[in-house]
């Protein structure tokens, strides 16, 4: 069965390290979304995040405007926030005749217990309903620096049968990770899944420019690693906690410590200080580094 296609030009190498980036937006974002627009490339994958007290509505509507500016919409799922079969389905059914939905992305969620019938991914998974829907890609959490919930051993094992399981189901897997700090952390997980033998396509999370508080903030509400060491590796003094930080320390040690050995690799910006201050600073690496 030929593996459907996640991104063009996903196995050509990037002349440039932000080269095919995909960026991350909540329901809310839409107007900032629009306003950005003109500082996307066509096709740029999108995903959109399932936060509680959205309107299912209002996240429909943020997926539709992502097809119409012509970006690749990826809607999330929220396992453990789903109440039922019918919101399920109804909401992959919603974005897929209306957006033109083919890939998603999963997530277990932060309630400790489900609110409805779907405890974990693997539930979501198991359903069958995104290879009825015509999906074609299921995006996953990757976690370099660990989970808080899971052994290093779980996480692998959860990972690797949540990767064969959809491949089984026709559709292509991709693993997005959570944001971090640390470069080297991300680079030897990055070699450890390839020695386990996960060739599918990774996207790095990358934390767009942000006030210092708010990364942190940001990083306390996801349980990332963020010492006072790993912190100066992204050029954060925890003495001047003033002003903002952007990520040109982290992407510049990826640019220059990504091999072959790492598989295929792209950046997933989080765009905590906003949607076009993020698209700006891509562009201004990409002039500092020699892209046309």
């Amino acid at each position: 069965m030929a593996t459907p296609q996640i991104h063009p030009n996903w196995d050509k190498t990037p002349d440039i390290i932000t080269d095919g980036f995909s960026l991350e937006m909540t329901a809310k974002d839409e107007p900032k979304l629009r306003e950005a627009a003109p500082l996307i490339p066509a096709d740029t994958p999108i995903a959109i995040t399932f936060l509680p007290g959205e309107d299912v509505e209002a996240r429909v509507a943020a997926t539709v405007a992502v097809r119409e500016l012509g970006f690749e919409p990826m809607p999330h799922f929220s396992a453990r926030r789903i109440l039922s079969t019918d919101d399920f389905e109804g909401y992959l059914k919603a974005v897929v005749e209306q957006a033109g939905v083919k890939r998603c992305f999963i997530v277990a969620g932060d309630p400790p217990e489900p609110q409805g019938p779907y405890s974990d991914t693997s539930a979501l998974i198991a359903t069958g309903a995104f290879e009825r829907a015509g999906v074609q890609a299921i995006g996953i959490g990757g976690h370099p620096e660990g989970h808080p919930n899971m052994t290093v051993d779980e996480c692998w094992d959860v990972l690797e049968k949540k990767v064969a399981e959809i491949e089984r189901r026709g559709m292509a897997p991709l693993i997005v990770t959570q944001f971090g700090f640390d470069p080297d952390a991300f680079l030897a997980w990055l070699k450890e899944l390839r020695a386990r033998g996960v060739d599918c396509p990774v996207r790095i999370g990358v934390p767009g420019p942000a006030g210092i508080k708010r990364l942190l903030a940001y990083a306390a509400r996801c349980g990332v690693g963020a010492s006072t060491s790993v912190l100066k590796k992204y050029g954060i003094s925890v003495t001047n906690l003033l002003g903002s930080a952007g990520p040109d320390k982290l992407v510049d040690a990826f640019a220059n410590g990504l091999g072959s050995e790492h598989g295929r690799v792209r950046l997933h910006f989080y765009p905590f200080g906003g949607m076009t201050k993020t698209l700006e600073w891509i562009h201004d690496y990409e002039k500092r580094h020699g892209a046309a």
